[in-house]
């Protein structure tokens, strides 16, 4: 029978997965080995025609050493790890998982911008010692405030819906979204530079492109004027970390919620970052709900499936 297998384990269960796949006359099977394991990936792989993965890279030397391999699904949104000019020359239909996670990131970046609002890491820190004192004099309230998002798609635009009865007025820069998502997420269209110099809190939702980057980078925080607070659950290197790490210290910003890194766990050269008094610091699972884990792997399996039978997938890179 025609194998499927999964080369980037973790999760708890993968009762789902394997139940469709049997049904349809496939095996199932979930490679055992090291995270970093390409080799063995590869081996295990084997004669696999379908494939689910997390972080491992797909390149044209992973593409070749599979010649049975037809679809891959990466759990997840984006295609960080996939070299997509690769898969299009061996002919692999490829897809992923798009807005699974759109209230549990939305979530969560409404939880980092309002911890940085309050200054609660400076709060818990003081509260034995300073007792009914601010940690801070500049405590902020929002409902007078601008908020600016980068990137207003799925999840970028759930944020703002959620966000909009917080903040007085909401700024977007996203040149792939039509106008009337703008209005429809209650979000006012403006430029890059308008929105780093007129924006209060300053959260990014957009995919890590050669266009984005960086995209908050020294040039970038030169222009911020209101002394935003910057939120960050999409990618670790759309924002340059050592840039971010000057920004606070010389207070052009006021503070930073981040759950993505450049590097993933964080290393050591990223613990001045982390430790900042006013950074709230967590470990990449804005993702993660239980119903959002639920959505991903249904969807995942789904999505598989109708790759390998020629269907059409709704996420498939287009």
């Amino acid at each position: 029978m025609p194998r499927i297998v999964v080369i980037d384990s973790g999760y708890d269960s993968y009762a789902y997965e394997r139940d469709l796949f049997e049904r349809h006359g496939f095996t199932f099977e979930v490679f055992a080995g090291g995270h970093h394991d390409r080799v063995g990936k590869i081996k295990f792989a084997g004669d696999a025609v379908g494939m689910f993965l997390r972080w491992t890279t797909v390149d044209d030397a992973f593409c070749a050493a599979l010649p049975h391999l037809k679809a891959i699904v990466r759990y997840g949104v984006g295609y960080d790890n996939v070299d997509l000019a690769a898969t299009r020359r061996y002919g692999l239909r490829v897809a992923n998982v798009q807005g699974y996670a759109n209230h549990s990131v939305s979530d969560h970046a409404l939880a980092l911008l309002l911890a940085c609002s309050r200054a609660l890491p400076l709060g818990q820190k003081t509260l034995q010692l300073q007792f009914t004192a601010p940690p801070t004099p500049e405590v902020m309230d929002l409902h007078d405030k601008t908020l600016g998002i980068i990137g207003l798609g799925r999840i970028g635009s759930t944020f703002c819906r959620k966000a909009r009865f917080l903040f007085n007025r909401i700024l977007a820069v996203d040149p792939y979204i039509p106008a009337e998502n703008f209005a429809a997420a209650g979000a006012t269209p403006c430029e890059l530079d308008v929105l780093l110099r007129e924006s209060h809190a300053i959260s990014l939702h957009c995919n890590l492109t050669d266009e984005t980057r960086h995209i908050l980078d020294a040039a970038a925080f030169s222009k911020m004027e209101q002394r935003p607070i910057i939120i960050n659950t999409s990618r670790g290197e759309v924002v340059e970390s050592e840039a971010l790490l000057v920004a606070l210290n010389a207070g052009q910003i006021y503070g930073a919620g981040l759950d993505v890194y450049r590097e993933e766990p964080p290393g050591p050269d990223l613990a001045p970052l982390l430790k900042h008094p006013r950074v709230v610091a967590t470990g990449h699972y804005a993702w993660y709900s239980v119903s959002a884990m639920v959505e991903l792997q249904k969807r995942a399996a789904d999505n598989l499936l109708a790759l390998l039978q020629g269907a059409a997938v709704e996420d498939e890179l287009s």
